[in-house]
């Protein structure tokens, strides 16, 4: 998990093929790609590829000289539990999550933390489309020209780059994005919605509960209020009522982007 971003530069382009080679069981092949750059990414890689032979006090060395790198923490941690030591690995993850935790790398190691909940963050869903092309560019592009739509004062814009956030793993920035819309529009029932699910965090799910609930009595037939509630009621394990809140969201319009996605994640199995 090299946490790359869009990064379209030359040495993310040769570390994602390492990653590749490495996930396809050819890690000596990997090993030579990452040996080539000295990015804390490399360094990661390259002590994986060489497992067992010296990765876990290479990773050791990483994280005591980048004790902040949500990175090296999540597979510091990673390593540890494949040697046996479950509450060390736990220890590097927490500390992946408390000092960098608007990263990939964080959300991963938060999953790690709480399997009992579906892995990552649920994600906010705008009841629009993106403007015209954007969803065409590359995703390097794609990200900057969110960035540069919300740098207006566009409640649509600052929810669409909030939204782009949270899908490459930034989640404290998707956050200050949703809070900025709502200081546009504080009475704007999908503001308040993006805002909530921007505060969920699977260590105190309530900090989002605790303003979806009355949001859903203050917009009763608002569609992302209760398609969202679903949505993150889903991920927490509440099926009875996360269908229940998600069959309402469609009912407010099957064929709307919401709609669509309700009725995608009810026809989720989940026996």
């Amino acid at each position: 998990m090299l946490d790359l971003g869009v990064r379209a530069d030359p040495e993310a382009v040769a570390l994602r093929r390492a990653n590749r080679l490495y996930s396809a069981g050819r890690r000596r092949q990997a090993g030579r790609i990452f040996a080539r750059y000295d990015s804390v990414a490399a360094a990661v890689g390259s002590a994986l590829a060489a497992w067992p032979r010296g990765s876990v006090q290479r990773l050791e060395r990483l994280a005591a000289g980048h004790p902040d790198n949500a990175l090296v923490l999540l597979h510091l941690g990673l390593a540890r539990i494949a040697t046996g030591r479950p509450q060390a690995a736990r220890s590097a993850w927490r500390q992946a999550l408390a000092r960098d935790p608007d990263t990939e790398s964080a959300v991963q190691a938060e999953s790690l933390l709480f399997p009992r909940y579906a892995p990552g963050r649920p994600p906010f869903v705008t009841s629009f489309p993106a403007p015209p092309g954007i969803d065409r560019l590359p995703p390097s592009r794609r990200l900057a020209a969110y960035r540069q739509d919300a740098r207006s004062r566009s409640l649509s814009a600052k929810l669409l780059y909030g939204a782009a956030l949270q899908r490459v793993g930034r989640p404290v920035s998707a956050e200050r994005q949703f809070s900025a819309a709502t200081r546009l529009a504080p009475g704007d029932a999908e503001a308040l919605t993006a805002a909530a699910v921007g505060r969920f965090t699977k260590a105190d799910p309530g900090g989002a509960f605790s303003r979806l609930g009355p949001l859903a009595r203050r917009f009763p037939r608002e569609q992302t209020v209760r398609y969202h509630l679903g949505e993150l009621l889903l991920w927490i394990g509440q099926l009875d009522e996360a269908r229940r809140q998600l069959r309402l969201a469609r009912r407010a319009g099957r064929d709307t982007p919401l709609g669509k996605a309700a009725g995608q994640l009810l026809s989720i199995r989940t026996e």
